[in-house]
């Protein structure tokens, strides 16, 4: 009786590849359709569904083997090694999907390739970040007031500048002193607790933002005029912009989240777990590259070992 009153499904490429995306937050389902995209530009196929039919087609041996002439091709264009991990990871999860589908009976065994993770895991550091402060705070124009509110929630917050410019009105609340963060690769949003400077800073924002919903912090045009979302690469020049001023240079919005997290464990004495929180990293081994980093780990024992001979 259940047979019958399930209807059979065939499934073909473009049904799984609508399964792969469905259901992911929309950060996650941007970079995993530019990742298709990526892969069904190299193959020349005429859309995302029917790259992944040539892929699925090839049997395990073949099916690897272009995967290998694929990763080929994208370290020969001198891409990051997260980007080519990246994208490799969404080919062998896509194809995993389809052998849980009973669509093929292999895997995608492809490696990603090596690649050092979080090199500067200090950012700007204690005083770089309080002179990138102390710059935003020099204007009381709204985009200075825009700029120091978006600082300060990088920083204070630790977020990282997709979950900044997520962010909307509605998801403030001061009366409470929280704000609702959208964290990478989530589907729901969790609350944290916002620092009164941040809070100062997020108030003097909206009094000349205005109550009307929508995204918390909007572009400005050359008029002065605020418009849509914020995006990620604006969020990438204001912190830049900034960071010149103060005399800094190279400063990112992640640096600022690297900042945070080394702060935090300077605060807390090197309490990972803690920080974990704090930071929402997934693996706490990302917040122990943190704090091998901020002690020199190697180096105390470089001078031991130095010492010695």
């Amino acid at each position: 009786q259940v047979a019958e009153a399930v209807p059979a499904v065939v499934l073909d490429a473009e049904d799984l590849v609508a399964a792969f995306l469905a259901g992911r937050s929309p950060r996650t389902l941007r970079a995993y359709a530019a990742d298709l995209e990526a892969f069904r530009a190299w193959t020349g196929a005429a859309t995302t569904a029917a790259a992944a039919q040539l892929l699925l087609a090839q049997g395990h041996g073949p099916a690897n083997a272009v995967g290998l002439a694929y990763r080929a091709e994208l370290l020969e264009r001198g891409l990051a090694p997260a980007t080519v991990n990246r994208r490799l990871a969404s080919l062998r999860s896509l194809v995993a999907l389809a052998r849980t589908l009973g669509l093929v009976p292999w895997s995608l065994e492809v490696s990603g390739v090596r690649a050092e993770a979080y090199r500067d895991t200090r950012g700007p550091g204690k005083a770089g970040v309080r002179a990138l402060l102390a710059t935003a705070a020099d204007r009381e124009d709204p985009k200075g007031l825009r700029d120091q509110a978006l600082v300060r929630v990088l920083h204070d917050l630790a977020l990282r500048r997709g979950e900044a410019v997520a962010l909307d009105l509605e998801d403030v609340d001061f009366e409470a002193g929280t704000v609702a963060v959208l964290g990478k690769g989530k589907l729901q949003k969790v609350l944290l607790t916002l620092p009164e400077p941040t809070r100062a800073a997020l108030e003097a924002w909206v009094a000349v933002r205005g109550p009307e919903p929508g995204p918390l912090f909007v572009n400005f045009d050359r008029a002065g005029k605020g418009g849509g979302r914020l995006s990620g690469r604006s969020v990438a020049r204001v912190v830049a912009a900034l960071g010149a001023e103060a005399g800094l240079g190279g400063v990112r919005p992640h640096g600022l989240r690297h900042a945070a997290i080394t702060a935090a464990l300077d605060a807390t004495g090197g309490d990972v777990r803690t920080v974990q929180r704090y930071s929402r990293h997934a693996k706490l081994e990302t917040v122990l590259l943190y704090d091998d980093s901020r002690r020199d780990a190697a180096g105390e024992v470089a001078q031991l070992v130095a010492a010695m001979a």
